[in-house]
């Protein structure tokens, strides 16, 4: 392949992905605005507060306060970027960050995710309960690792107990723009690298060399191509490819299975990561903490069907 070649299709690809690129800016953009705005406008009425003394006496058990389950609530339910707006609009600290994060990233946009899981083949109700049951233990364990913080830093929060509202709105609209600059830039770079990738065939060869790496975390290696579909594009916006193989039966239903125990804990490991990172969360803990329940999940689910195997040939 000549270099004018490669250079034409980089090119193609660049431009290409930008249509796509800006569209999920424009519409994490207005959810980003609409969200940390309601947010804002709540803590001002004193809403948080109340939100925040009734999880309290729950969320105290892993470091964080009761507000933080407004963050973690949203994601659970909506997506990452929209825990990430209303997590600006609270005064938490690097540590409290770190960990609302990584549950964030363990249960996110559960409604949709685990309807690709489970049209892959897996069980729903087991889907939500493994990101669930991951994203406590996960912030258990990191409340008893992570430091203690200094001091928080200032922002809106903190803010809204002394200025009357306009103020609040000003600050709330600076800190909101750098954020959204910070997140436009990250998505429309992130996706020109996946058509990127894409293009030149390079995710293909990923996967035949990351193949011993899914040996250790116990992943057959037919899995690889989705493995990686999984951590790049995530469970939403892969579902069409990840459905795609495994309803031509590419690989079969018990492959799939342990591939989603996997990814259920552990995906969309590019954007979702650095969007976190940007607003403060620790990047190697986020990584660090889900791998490794992802593996003993998998390995948990290894284990349980070879028991299933060896009682069915018993009976």
């Amino acid at each position: 392949m000549s270099n004018a070649s490669v250079k034409n299709r980089l090119k193609e690809s660049i431009k290409n992905s930008f249509p796509s690129a800006l569209r999920t800016a424009w519409w994490v953009i207005k959810l980003t605005v609409v969200v940390s705005l309601a947010v804002t406008v709540l803590d001002y009425l004193g809403v948080v507060k109340w939100f925040s003394q009734i999880f309290t006496p729950i969320f105290t058990h892993i470091g964080l306060t009761g507000e933080s389950a407004l963050a973690y609530i949203t994601g659970y339910f909506v997506n990452i970027y929209s825990a990430i707006a209303v997590v600006t609009t609270l005064d938490l600290s690097f540590r409290s960050i770190t960990i609302i994060a990584v549950m964030c990233l363990c249960s996110h946009n559960m409604i949709i995710e685990t309807a690709v899981q489970k049209k892959t083949g897996s069980s729903a109700v087991r889907m939500c309960i493994l990101r669930t049951v991951a994203a406590f233990i996960s912030a258990f364990v990191l409340n008893l690792v992570l430091p203690e913080p200094q001091a928080s830093h200032e922002n809106i929060a903190q803010i809204a107990a002394n200025n009357n509202i306009v103020e609040i709105l000003q600050t709330w609209g600076i800190s909101t723009l750098k954020l959204v600059i910070r997140m436009v830039a990250i998505i429309v770079l992130l996706t020109m690298l996946q058509r990127i990738l894409n293009e030149l065939g390079i995710v293909k060869t990923l996967s035949k060399i990351l193949s011993p790496l899914l040996r250790i975390f116990g992943l057959p290696v037919k899995t690889s191509f989705l493995w990686i579909v999984a951590n790049t594009l995530g469970l939403a916006y892969g579902a069409a490819v990840m459905i795609e193989e495994t309803s031509q039966g590419k690989i079969n239903k018990t492959e799939t299975d342990l591939l989603n125990h996997h990814i259920a804990i552990s995906h969309s490991n590019l954007e979702d990561i650095l969007l976190f990172a940007a607003i403060g969360a620790s990047f190697w803990w986020m990584i660090i903490i889900r791998l490794t329940l992802a593996f003993i999940s998998v390995w948990i689910r290894r284990i349980e069907l070879h028991c299933k195997h060896q009682y069915a040939l018993r009976i």
